[in-house]
Formats: C-alpha cells, sequence, structure tokens
C-alpha cells in the first residue's frame, strides 16, 4: 500500500487545490485533516478522492495513538486565514501551537513537513520582502494572523529546523475553490461577483499620496503555481533539504491591472469605482507586495509562474463560466 499524504486544510482553498493535483497525479492514499463548520465548505471536497478526513483535534489523538507514522509527507494548510480575527488567544492556539506540534511530530517521524507561512509576515514592507534567514527576525506583521505565522518561523528558525522543514510564504493567491472564505476571498472573486450584480468593479481609495487610487501594487500568484510550489517540496524525501521560501511571482501588479483582467475575461468593457476603505483597514493595509525569488530558485524551483491575466482567465473560464 502506498504511504499515505496528509493534507491539514484539505477541505480550504489551497488545501483543495493540493488535493486535486495530488488526484490527477495518481495519488489518492490522502488523509484530510480540516473542520468544514456550517457553511458551504464542504462542497469543495467534491470530486476529490481520498482515503480519510478528520477534525484536526481527532487528528492529534490520532498521532498519538501512533497512526499515520508511515506517511510520506504532512502538508500542512490548515489555519485561521483571516487578518481581521481578533482573537489572539485562538490564533495562537490554532496557527503557532498547533504548528509547532505537527512539526515536531514529522521530524520525529521522519515524515516531510510543508507548511504554509504568508506573505502577511512581511507587514507594510518597510523591511521589504527578502526572504533571507537574516531579515526574518525584523519583520513587524500588520495584525494578528501575520504575527502568528511569523512567530513559528521564528521558532523554527531559532531551532535550525529549516535544513529539513519547508515554509512557504505565500502571497497574493487567487483561484478556484474560494469562494467559502467570504470577505478572505481574492479580490478577484470578488470583482467577478460585482461585475455579474452591479456590472462594475469597486476598488479602495489611496490613502498615500505615492499612490493612486487603483494602484496600489501586490504579487498575484494563481493557485496552480502555488500548488506547484508546494508539491515540489512536499513530494522530496524527509531529509531533503528545507527552507523559509517566498511563493510568488516576482512581479507587483496593480489592482487596475487585476480589475481590467477580470472585466477581459468576461468579455466586458471595465468600469471602475472607488469607494472609501474601512476605517479599521486603513493602518493595516498593504500598498505593495512582491516577493523575492532568488532563494525559491536556489532550492530547486525553476518553473515560469502564470502572468495575472492568464490565471484570471484560466479561473474564470473554468470555475466560473
Amino acid at each position: 500500500m502506498a504511504r499515505p499524504i496528509v493534507v491539514t486544510g484539505g477541505a480550504g482553498f489551497i488545501g483543495r487545490n493540493v488535493v486535486a493535483e495530488l488526484n490527477r497525479r495518481g495519488e489518492d492514499e490522502i488523509v484530510i485533516v480540516d473542520e468544514l463548520g456550517k457553511d458551504d465548505k464542504w462542497k469543495n471536497l467534491g470530486g476529490l478522492r481520498y482515503e480519510d478526513i478528520v477534525s484536526p483535534e481527532e487528528f492529534l489523538g490520532l498521532l498519538e495513538e501512533g497512526q499515520f507514522a508511515d506517511a510520506r509527507s504532512l502538508i500542512h494548510l490548515g489555519a485561521c486565514s483571516a487578518t481581521t480575527e481578533k482573537d489572539a488567544d485562538f490564533l495562537l492556539r490554532n496557527n503557532y501551537q498547533y504548528t509547532r506540534v505537527l512539526c515536531n511530530w514529522s521530524l520525529e517521524h521522519e515524515v516531510r513537513f510543508v507548511y504554509a507561512s504568508s506573505g502577511a509576515t512581511y507587514g507594510d514592507g518597510a523591511e521589504g520582502y527578502d526572504d533571507d534567514d537574516a531579515v526574518t527576525p525584523t519583520l513587524k506583521p500588520l495584525n494578528m494572523y501575520g504575527y502568528s505565522k511569523q512567530i513559528f518561523d521564528l521558532w523554527a528558525l531559532k531551532h535550525g529546523l529549516f535544513a529539513n522543514i519547508v515554509g512557504l510564504k505565500y502571497f497574493n493567491v487567487f483561484g478556484p475553490f474560494e469562494d467559502h472564505k467570504g470577505d478572505m476571498r481574492s479580490v478577484i472573486s470578488k470583482s467577478y461577483e460585482q461585475i455579474r450584480h452591479i456590472h462594475r468593479v469597486h476598488l479602495f481609495k489611496s490613502y498615500k499620496p505615492e499612490y493612486r487610487d487603483g494602484e496600489q501594487m501586490r504579487d498575484f500568484v494563481y493557485v496552480k503555481d502555488a500548488v506547484d510550489v508546494t508539491l515540489h517540496f512536499a513530494l522530496q524525501d524527509a531529509d531533503a533539504p528545507g527552507g523559509l521560501l517566498n511563493v510568488g511571482t516576482g512581479k507587483a501588479r496593480t489592482w487596475l491591472d487585476l480589475a481590467k483582467a477580470t472585466f477581459a475575461a468576461m468579455g466586458l468593457e471595465p468600469k471602475i469605482d472607488f469607494i472609501e476603505m474601512p476605517e479599521h483597514l486603513q493602518g493595516k493595509y498593504q500598498y505593495f507586495t512582491q516577493a523575492t525569488v532568488e532563494k525559491l530558485r536556489a532550492a530547486g524551483y525553476t518553473k515560469g509562474f502564470t502572468s495575472l491575466e492568464d490565471g484570471v482567465r484560466d479561473y474564470i473560464a473554468t470555475h466560473y463560466l
């Protein structure tokens, strides 16, 4: 029997796409660890092949019983990713302490461990977007979500764990099966819905003079690329080299570029309005993100990334139209 692959957050956005790609590659000895809640997140499981699905709490109990010690890899994508979450203690338990338990278990049992960090650890970008280990301790996240990711990165760095484990700092990932995320969906998903219902797109005004309205910039990553990077490292041997790595295109694009790409994918002329940003977001908003990718390339990932326009076109054509 094939050794199992464990995917936490496997019913979530990136996790669901990881499981689907594993299936496409002929893998179905997969254990999904997730909570489905009371919304439509369960629909993400449709069409997937997997051996079992268990809750995060149940999974810890199974580990204590000695199960999954023969796992090929543990891909840890399960976390609360809401940048607006106010319960700091919950984020510490869910995003930091739980990750430590899984990391220690993986190292003890020689299971390849790949986990989701986040581009949110870079805060307002004052220290740049360099994933060099010397830079990591200087970063100042803007919200508790980013900090919950940062403190695990720092713990792993302190103990020299990146010799073998892999942390992936996903930048602005978009693509199919993010609908359940509500306000945490990508602006592409929100823009598609706005265009369908009101035939326009609303973008936040800029509150910094160096950025005109709509020219705030982000490093947008199509989920298929994020999945490919994830599996490139997750399917290596447990003793393969690790690292804390950016997952981004290395090319920032504007919100206007994104909105225009969405209209184009729908065969429509752009109609864009600029609206006030909610006050509670104004001091915690990233105006520019752009991943450095040299470390990712040096770690052996050499494939190119999908352009914003091609990614939006594929997303809308395959998921919405």
